[in-house]
């Protein structure tokens, strides 16, 4: 059996890319040029060698400093290019025509420029606004001051039935809505103050004046009319004019001070009505004169703002590389004696050729005397873990990396996840017609697919957006699933000809009753036709489902285990695969691999024996009398090796591993030599240069107490885990039946009556339930089961999951960011 699995492939293949820990040794005339190749490049991971120093302790921090500065001048730049809703310019080439310095000096410039024109487009906006207002007061004020011959028109009388309340007394009314001749307010020494505020204010303004005064006052208002911008928040709001009239110099005071705290302006207004009119005039031209002034000052604005935007994408990718390029140079450790840069860093082993061709250039293009020093060291540390996608694979891994990033070289589960996982997704979410629907909606996010790259997207959509192949083969293996249970929205079809099973007569009246009749070869792909209504029609898919379940289920569990093989052999583990590999795969078969024969031969013989009853009364009663539940010669003595190897298999993944590791421990800090013999948990000195890894000191206890942890783990994981996998069954029962529901008690029901009102409104309600409940809704709900499904029970075989990424330096990235 060991050299039956010693001569399978090692599946290298499906594993990470080898790394290499390098070090680079760079002249400081080339260390800018040739970090910026390697960045364009984008394959070396650097390492922070400065990582006790503060951001503000390290050599280049000026420079990040100005960078920083720049990035906050353009962000200034493109938040001013959004509030006056110009539309920038396409992407230029990301190409930089000027240098880093005169860019710097160009942004200050058109900073500068933009400051001053904001300034004064700021005046000139609030010396237009407080023109409008002391127009709109001269207009609305005056005819409170006009005399009593004068006043023919009431219409202002009116406006106060939108200002005060129905509750208010009559006198309080009366007293604000009277009207006073100038001759008598002359006569009786009364004065007046004009002017403007917010609608929101007016009620509790004149509450206030009212108190403060006494009473000793007259408060006439009007709307202004049209709507004046606020000077503290800059939107238009609807304000109202104000005349109070009143009698002495200290309620001119109070008055004063009331306005000012609720931010009333107050404008002088003649009582002589023909310099009323003059002002007017005046305020009116000097007003259309300073909006021609303002507007002006606005088109030269937005042209600067216009010449800005058609170079400020150039300008930020130009930006950022600089900073991305100088915080790098921050992590090298710069010797001043011997006037180079010392870097360290991760690359794959595909990249040295790469990287060291872009040493070389940066080299040449510098006009550096001395090369560039490239070469491979040996560390300590794992190295990272860089698996190459492309955009079809690429949402498989992201999958996977959400549980956890892979160890080096550990064996991908993304690999398999490709397959299994729409295919588990497609089990619980069995039916063509609705897989169809998905597969248009894969269809349209493919086709799109340039477009909808080069947008920003809501959550949602962005989130479909990527996993759109995971869409299409979840669409797929949906199709498939649905043409094996035959379900089409529910509705049967017969695709693959006619069906095995006839009526007893014509009528089919006992078709739920009294059954159908075989009459002929089985259905030749999927689930007869017939047995949809028929009376054992659930308790057939029921059975037919949950025996599937548990096959797919402990398939999958075997794989995984067969993987930690794999694994093993791939990292010289020999411990593990005796004493891990082995007696899990006795265990997990000699049980749940044997239900599964069980179900293989119920199904191809027909027997009628009850496995429930089998694998019970296989631990009750070992060597007790099978009856009718005999499937096959020779069953109990095999039930009964089997339950004793599953007893063995317990001891054998707990004991051994922890003191084998013992002896090996003992004898090494003897001196004296040891085979080959490996383990993941022991310092390996024959592991090729950076692939070497960390290890603490031998603690027994703790290697023991981990072995029984996860041996423990193991055998009651194997119950819940094949147990988990009837979640299959039950969603897929669900799904099923709810679409069933929807079909016969909202488009049937509908479609009985003869009215079309009634099967519009009974088709529209289908329709949304099919396509928010189980198009949106189940499709979630079956997504999160298959989640859970490859990462606990198949991934928790074989996947540590404790890594870290590779994350290059690289520009490409640069574009994506946000300002």
């Amino acid at each position: 059996m060991m050299k039956f699995f010693d001569n399978l492939p090692p599946m290298d293949h499906l594993r990470s890319e080898k790394m290499s820990f390098v070090q680079l040794i760079i002249p400081v005339e080339s260390a800018h040029r040739s970090i910026t190749y390697l960045g364009e490049l984008g394959m070396l991971q650097f390492k922070d060698l400065n990582d006790d120093k503060s951001p503000f302790q390290r050599t280049f921090v000026n420079q990040v400093k100005r960078c920083g500065e720049m990035a906050r001048k353009l962000r200034f730049f493109s938040d001013q290019i959004s509030k006056a809703c110009i539309t920038s310019a396409g992407r230029p080439a990301m190409q930089p025509d000027i240098s880093l310095e005169e860019l710097e000096v160009r942004l200050a410039e058109h900073e500068a420029e933009l400051l001053e024109m904001n300034m004064n487009n700021e005046k000139l906006r609030q010396a237009s606004n407080e023109l409008l207002e002391f127009k709109l007061v001269l207009l609305k004020a005056g005819s409170f001051l006009v005399s009593s011959q004068n006043h023919a028109v009431p219409a202002e009388r009116e406006l106060d039935e939108n200002i005060y309340s129905k509750e208010r007394d009559r006198e309080s009314l009366s007293l604000l809505d009277q009207e006073t001749p100038p001759e008598m307010l002359n006569k009786a020494g009364l004065r007046f103050i004009s002017g403007i505020i917010c609608k929101s204010k007016a009620l509790r303004f004149e509450r206030m004046l009212f108190r403060t005064t006494r009473g000793n006052m007259f408060f006439n208002q009007a709307p202004a009319g049209e709507h004046v911008m606020d000077p503290v928040s800059g939107e238009m709001v609807e304000k109202i004019i104000f005349v109070v009239f009143f009698s002495g110099e200290q309620a001119k005071t109070k008055i004063l001070k009331i306005c000012e705290a609720f931010g009333a302006n107050c404008y002088p207004v003649p009582e002589d009505t023909s310099k009323q009119r003059q002002m007017t005039r005046e305020v009116s031209s000097r007003l259309s004169e300073l909006e021609a002034t303002l507007d002006a000052g606005i088109r030269h604005r937005n042209n600067a703002l216009a010449s800005i935007g058609s170079q400020l994408w150039k300008w930020t990718i130009m930006v950022r590389k600089e900073k991305a390029v100088y915080d790098t140079l921050n992590r090298l450790n710069f010797d001043v004696t011997k006037k180079c840069l010392v870097g360290e860093g991760w690359c794959p082993v595909f990249a040295k050729p790469q990287i060291q061709d872009a040493l070389q250039r940066a080299t040449i293009d510098s006009n550096s005397q001395v090369g560039i020093i490239f070469h491979v060291m040996n560390a300590i540390e794992s190295p990272p873990t860089y698996f190459r996608t492309n955009r079809f694979t690429h949402a498989f891994q992201e999958i996977i990396d959400a549980y956890g990033v892979a160890r080096y070289q550990e064996a991908n589960p993304a690999v398999y996840s490709v397959i299994t996982f729409p295919f588990l997704f497609a089990v619980m979410f069995g039916d063509w017609g609705h897989g169809i629907c998905l597969l248009l909606g894969s269809f349209f996010l493919i086709v799109r697919e340039k477009k909808f790259g080069s947008q920003k997207l809501g959550s949602f959509m962005e989130m479909a957006f990527g996993g759109r192949y995971v869409l299409l083969l979840m669409a797929l293996f949906s199709i498939y699933c649905g043409l094996i249970y035959n379900e089409f929205f529910s509705v049967p079809f017969r695709i693959f000809g006619e069906s095995a099973y006839k009526c007893r007569d014509t009528t089919c009246s006992d078709a739920r009753t009294a059954g159908l009749v075989k009459y002929r070869d089985p259905y030749a792909f999927g689930v007869d036709p017939r047995w949809r209504g028929s009376r054992s029609e659930l308790p057939f898919l029921n059975s037919l489902k949950m025996k599937m379940s548990i096959l797919l289920g402990v398939s999958q569990m075997n794989l995984g285990i067969i993987l930690s093989y794999f694994d093993a052999k791939f990292h010289g583990s020999s411990l593990d695969i005796r004493y891990q590999f082995i007696p899990q795969m006795i265990f997990l078969n000699s049980l749940f691999g044997y239900l599964s024969l069980l179900i293989l031969i119920k199904w191809c013989t027909g027997s009628q024996a009850d496995l429930y009853h089998v694998m019970i009364y296989m631990f009750l009663d070992p060597t007790g009398d099978l009856g009718e539940n005999r499937l096959f010669w020779g069953q109990k003595p095999l039930q009964i090796l089997l339950l004793l190897l599953a007893i063995v298999a317990v001891p054998w993944m707990l004991f051994p591993k922890p003191f084998i590791l013992r002896k090996l421990n003992t004898e090494r800090f003897q001196g004296r030599t040891y085979g080959i013999l490996g383990t993941s948990e022991m310092d390996l000195d024959h592991e090729p240069d950076s692939a070497r890894q960390r290890h603490d000191d031998f603690n027994f206890s703790e290697v023991f107490v981990h072995q029984m942890i996860h041996s423990i783990e193991f055998v009651l994981g194997a119950v819940s885990n094949t147990a988990s996998y009837l979640r299959l069954w039950a969603l897929s029962l669900a799904h099923s039946e709810l679409s069933t529901v929807f079909y016969e008690k909202i488009l049937l029901l509908a479609w009985g009556y003869d009215n079309p009102i009634i099967r519009i409104a009974g088709l529209t309600v289908f329709a949304f339930a099919t396509a928010f409940i189980l198009l949106m809704m189940e499709t979630l709900s079956a997504f999160l089961h298959a989640l859970r499904l490859h990462w606990v029970e198949f991934m928790s075989k074989f996947y540590h999951g404790d890594g870290y990424k590779f994350r290059p330096f690289s520009f490409a990235s640069l574009a994506d960011e946000e300002y």
